[in-house]
């Protein structure tokens, strides 16, 4: 018969033993899960969303009104940033800087030309190489759908033309896609009416905007989403990580989208632009012209400077821009839905980006193409897979350019060359400091520079004043040109921004 004291020994000799199975047992599946996780983020795939003229007018971003809770949510899952300038604000010229990582080098660097001068019809040696390129040349299945550099199907022509076989990035695209439906070609489906028929074929008798009591793929939008989830279930079955974009035409112009998202709103409870006058203290021509929405003949009101639109209308247009968010905030939440059903979420970077900012009756500027802020700034939000965004929102300055090193950062790839911008990764994950927090954008005959707190842009023009200052911490709206009341400070800043100064700039 055993003794007590043989009993116990035996007793913790076994608990000992035990302790070190589990503890070996637990070292093993910790190890395990940690080779996982590497393995998983070791080559993660990157879907990125390009959504046209999307000024950051969403409900994350503090907008009461419009209605976008799939983009919110993504948002609010990821980091989304509060201050995101783009360099150039016009679609071809901004995508450029986005794809290349490089800010304005040259006067074709800020035109809707630039990918034909630049990319298409070069050798491959003598172009700065996109990223979409370099990941493939990195082992990634690359596929472009929809307007991802500025022709919305990756072909050079003109609005009028027929598609041609010249492509904007022809070293980028394992697959560029896009289904016109209907509308034949991708220039007539961006400028589509939900008849079949669209602005060129029109001949500008047209309203900008249209509310047909259609499906979502009564729109070539819809037509996109579709195409997507298509190529998601394709990229699954690959052994490939992938880099898919998605580029979506609204809200750019004209206004169209089914009526049920017209029909989320109240079209009493819009408010008009909080900054509807020209700023005090500039010229007129820093705020160019409105082009673009002539092309709408039937246009219920044409607005000018010197005679802004009604409230009215106001409302009405700036009701069609939320309508058009919301109907692309819908498509976005069903291809995200996708992502996660094909269990792909777990392993892919999302990144949605707006090209530019847009004035919706602020300034009494309707459209895109100046120096302000409400043209400059724009949508980012970036979600990485896993719970690893400690940082929400982001109230640093950051640029499109840093987009580029972003995603080579994530991928742990080597950029072919120095980048303009610098990665956001680590400010997403822990919030550390970047090494800059300004921001540089290019437009014609001006440069600006935006700083913490003030906006400073030198024009190189005849046209007096040629230097505005806008102090942001007591005029966000930029209401007023301080710069002649503030030689110093402007002498101050004035050396920061000439130093990205372009060599094609008259430095007069």
């Amino acid at each position: 018969m055993l003794c007590a004291r043989t009993i116990l020994k035996i007793y913790f000799s076994l608990i000992r033993k035990n302790h070190i199975i589990l503890l070996l047992t637990i070292f093993i599946l910790t190890a395990c899960q940690s080779k996982i996780e590497i393995q998983d983020i070791s080559s993660p795939n990157i879907l990125f969303i390009a959504v046209d003229d999307l000024r950051p007018e969403l409900g994350v971003y503090g907008n009461k009104i419009v209605k976008s809770p799939n983009i919110d949510k993504i948002a609010n899952d990821g980091s989304f940033f509060k201050r995101h300038y783009v360099q150039v604000p016009t679609c071809g010229a901004s995508r450029y800087s986005l794809m290349t990582g490089l800010r304005p080098k040259k006067r074709i660097h800020i035109d809707n030309k630039v990918f034909y001068n630049e990319t298409s019809l070069k050798p491959e040696k003598d172009i700065p190489e996109s990223f979409v390129h370099h990941l493939k040349r990195n082992g990634y299945n690359t596929v472009g759908i929809g307007k991802i550099s500025h022709s919305v199907d990756g072909l050079v022509y003109q609005y009028d033309d027929r598609p041609s076989n010249v492509k904007e990035m022809p070293h980028s695209w394992d697959r560029f896609i896009f289904n016109p439906g209907k509308w034949n070609t991708g220039w007539n489906a961006f400028f589509a009416y939900s008849n079949g028929e669209n602005r060129q074929s029109l001949n500008g008798q047209v309203k900008p905007y249209e509310n047909a009591n259609v499906s979502d793929e009564g729109y070539p939008d819809g037509l996109i989403l579709n195409s997507a989830i298509n190529e998601l279930r394709k990229l699954k079955e690959t052994n490939k990580p992938f880099f898919l974009g998605v580029g979506f035409f609204k809200p750019h112009l004209p206004f169209n989208a089914p009526k049920k998202y017209w029909d989320l709103y109240d079209r009493n409870s819009i408010p008009i632009a909080p900054d509807p006058d020209i700023p005090e203290g500039i010229h007129p021509v820093s705020l160019g012209k409105m082009g673009e929405f002539y092309n709408y003949k039937l246009s219920d009101e044409k607005p000018t400077l010197s005679q802004p639109v009604s409230d009215e209308y106001a409302r009405k247009l700036i009701h069609g821009y939320y309508a058009s968010i919301s109907y692309i905030d819908s498509l976005i939440g069903k291809l995200i839905a996708e992502l996660n059903s094909l269990d792909l979420d777990k392993n892919t970077m999302v990144i949605i980006w707006g090209d530019h900012g847009w004035h919706l009756g602020n300034d009494r500027k309707w459209g895109k193409h100046t120096l302000f802020e409400r043209s400059l700034k724009s949508a980012l939000i970036i979600k990485l897979p896993g719970k690893v965004n400690k940082i929400k929102k982001v109230n640093s300055i950051v640029e499109t350019v840093d987009i580029y090193p972003t995603i080579m950062e994530f991928c742990s790839i080597t950029p072919p060359y120095k980048l303009d911008g610098e990665s956001l990764l680590m400010k997403i994950k822990n919030g550390e400091k970047r090494k800059k927090n300004i921001a540089y954008s290019y437009w014609k005959d001006g440069i600006s520079l935006r700083t913490n707190k003030y906006r400073l842009t030198k024009f190189f023009r005849e046209e007096e004043p040629k230097i505005e200052l806008y102090d942001h911490l007591l005029d966000s709206n930029e209401n007023e040109n301080i710069a002649h009341l503030n030689h110093e400070l402007v002498d101050s800043l004035m050396p920061t921004l000439m130093k990205s100064i372009p060599k094609f700039y008259e430095l007069y």
